[in-house]
């Protein structure tokens, strides 16, 4: 595998990861939503990922290509939501229950911090490489 080809799959964990941070900031954000313009309450939504493959990557070992992160979908999570006892609220129903998302800020804090760690460590690593193509143009020079 190529000095460039680590820059290449760094910067595919990186994407990867703003997309999770996003998504599960998102989920923060609509915690307490109980209305949609889809109807009901707002669904959590998680990221898939999926091992990609770059097409023009080719590695020094029997042409094998190696392995890239990337998203196959953002999916709603199928917990049904969370029904509180509310009779004043606009959207509860006959009973007085309002449909609250399934959404554990608690979890998602952590599933953020878990985002930011690992788009962190791609970073550290494309910036590895950076270097270690500077040493190499120092050295030629």
């Amino acid at each position: 595998m190529s000095i460039f080809n680590l820059l290449q799959t760094g910067a595919a964990g990186m994407s990867a990861q703003r997309r999770r941070a996003e998504v599960t900031t998102a989920n923060l954000a609509n915690a307490e939503t109980t209305r949609t313009p889809e109807g009901g309450p707002y669904r959590r939504r998680q990221v898939v990922f999926e091992a990609g493959r770059f097409p023009r990557m080719m590695s020094a070992v029997a042409g094998v290509q190696p392995p890239a992160v990337t998203i196959r979908e953002v999916v709603a999570d199928p917990t049904p939501p969370e029904l509180r006892y509310e009779p004043g609220h606009p959207d509860a129903d006959a009973k007085g229950y309002v449909a609250y998302p399934a959404i554990n800020p608690v979890a998602e804090m952590a599933d953020l911090m878990g985002a930011v760690r690992a788009y962190q460590m791609n970073a550290s690593a494309v910036q590895a490489g950076k270097q270690m193509i500077q040493q190499a143009i120092d050295i030629l020079r």
